[in-house]
């Protein structure tokens, strides 16, 4: 059970869930924004309320332009599909080299812009180039670190050419950005689009229709789609910063349905769905919520200290009490929907009894009269930074402190500006830290990419783990091999080794939440964390 003073401060706490947020609506009056005539009084219209504008649109490049709504426009050579399966999307077929170097991909005929111009290899190539002009600016992205050259084979054919071999390849091609394929008339005259683009045209099932900077966008189809067209004629998306006044807009039938990570809070989610007059769904896990130990500080280094620490907090009563039931208790340090981690372990469970004799028995002793243990002089007090601006991070740092001064381990908490929290871990400036994987479909290959690849303050909070050398070895291979059963083998080692040294300990798997009016059918949640909610999606008349 939460303390008084936890339950006190879960009470004051509005929760949302973390990361990159969406809110998806539909207008039951089916009003068009400024500048559109009534004749739209018989379509169906999505409305997405987003917090931020969509930004430029530009397939190569990131922030501020926005995932969801990328998505829509522009489309991978692969799709990422529930469990890990890779699926032909603008390419129709591929094969891969002995050697794990070749790729070959046969494009998929008859596929348009929405300019009505040609999807060829020439354009693939010319995309491919745009995003190779600036490598330092994807540098993160495995598949343009390994990129060597590419080719157009024939109008249909394109091949690249990886450096050395590196088997998550599709997976990268699979994600959202960099690698999409804007038209021919998108691109700037110097071919360089990071420094922007003339238009927004891609091959996806949506087009950018109208649009006015912090207030709104309107998508319609793209009459030249090769694919199966959408059941609805529109998406709205109108700039909400507020999620209170989302949910305001929601419940005056002004929406028609509320989908993302962190778009309202836990409670509102909760009341919606206790109302009974909307329904509401949860994602499968699309992230682990966890914290991350800095073994470059002495005193973590010890990884009976880092046990004590798991053994030493109620997760349970924890995460029940603060995500209110939305999120679910983590043992792994990954879920088991994604490729490679379907493994079982053994919890760390709450044991005081536990964590005061590992504690004891790293030497950490408490002395007569005091709260906070003391070895050679030195007390047991350690920092956790948090994003201020994150009320579960907040509230889940403030039990945590409580719970472990019960054994003797002062926690002081520190609230930071989310990039200064993220600066400081890079640096390695920290003792614990939040911290959070990536999801489909960038995982497992990208979070074990971290623990070896220098840069991001992962593989600093590993330094002192005993295995690290061998560690970062297993990664290697396991990256680079051509052989299933062998790249299986070694992610269960590594998946094991991580679990085992503590070092990031699993709290919390965060999910996508959507509420919707009676009216919306066939909601799905995409397989793809980035991706658009919209594939199937209809509403009844």
């Amino acid at each position: 059970m939460l303390g008084t003073a936890k339950k006190a401060v879960v009470g004051t706490v509005a929760m949302i869930l973390l990361l990159s947020t969406a809110l998806l609506g539909c207008t039951k009056q089916e009003t068009a924004p400024a500048g559109e005539n009534g004749a739209a009084s018989a379509e169906k219209t999505i409305t997405l309320s987003w917090p931020r504008d969509i930004g430029p649109m530009n397939p190569h490049t990131y922030n501020p332009s926005q995932l969801f709504a990328q998505s829509m426009i522009y489309e991978p050579l692969v799709s990422y599909k529930e469990g890990g399966k890779l699926e032909p999307y603008l390419a129709e077929s591929w094969s891969i080299s002995k050697d794990g170097k070749e790729y070959t991909f046969k494009l998929r005929q008859n596929v348009k812009f929405s300019d009505g111009t040609p999807f060829n290899a020439a354009i693939v190539k010319k995309n491919f180039d745009a995003v190779m002009k600036n490598p330092k600016l994807h540098s993160w992205l495995g598949v343009i670190n390994s990129l060597d050259k590419t080719e157009v084979v024939d109008e249909q054919t394109f091949k690249m050419t990886l450096k050395k071999p590196y088997y998550p390849a599709l997976q990268d091609l699979a994600l959202v950005r960099p690698v999409r394929f804007l038209g021919e008339a998108g691109f700037p005259d110097d071919g360089d689009t990071s420094k922007g683009l003339k238009k927004p045209v891609g091959t996806g099932p949506w087009m950018l229709a109208d649009y006015k900077k912090d207030e709104y966008a309107v998508f319609t189809r793209n009459p030249y789609y090769w694919g199966e067209s959408p059941k609805i004629d529109k998406v709205t998306v109108k700039i909400i910063p507020d999620a209170e006044t989302r949910v305001m807009a929601f419940e005056k039938g002004e929406l028609d349905l509320i989908y993302g990570e962190g778009v309202i809070s836990m409670d509102s989610f909760n009341q919606l769905k206790e109302s009974g007059k909307y329904s509401t769904k949860l994602s499968e896990p699309v992230g682990t919520r966890s914290l991350l130990l800095n073994t470059l500080n002495e005193k973590l280094a010890d990884i009976r200290v880092r046990l004590a620490l798991q053994h030493g907090f109620n997760k349970q009563a924890m995460v029940d009490g603060i995500t209110l039931g939305l999120e679910e208790k983590a043992d792994n340090i990954l879920s088991k929907n994604f490729p490679y981690t379907n493994m079982d372990v053994q919890p760390i469970e709450y044991n005081v009894e536990k964590a005061n004799a590992y504690l004891d028995e790293a030497g950490w002793k408490l002395p007569a009269g005091k709260t906070v243990r003391e070895k050679d002089g030195q007390p047991l007090e350690l920092e956790l930074i948090y994003d201020k601006t994150d009320p579960i991070q907040k509230a889940m740092a403030e039990t945590m402190q409580a719970e472990w001064g019960a054994i003797g381990v002062k926690l002081n908490i520190t609230g930071l500006e989310l990039t200064v929290q993220i600066k400081r871990r890079k640096a390695g400036e920290f003792d614990l830290d939040f911290w959070y994987n990536y999801g489909a479909p960038y995982d497992p290959h990208s979070f074990i990419n971290v623990v070896a690849e220098k840069g991001w303050g992962v593989s600093e909070a590993h330094s002192r783990v005993p295995m690290k050398q061998e560690l970062d070895q297993q990664i290697k291979d396991a990256l680079a091999s051509t052989d299933e059963a062998k790249r299986e083998h070694l992610y269960g080692s590594i998946l094991r080794t991580l679990q085992e040294q503590s070092a990031i300990v699993p709290v919390s798997y965060i999910k996508k939440t959507v509420v919707y009016q009676k009216n919306v059918k066939d909601f799905i949640f995409p397989a793809n964390r980035d991706e658009h909610p919209f594939y199937g999606i209809d509403i009844s008349k």
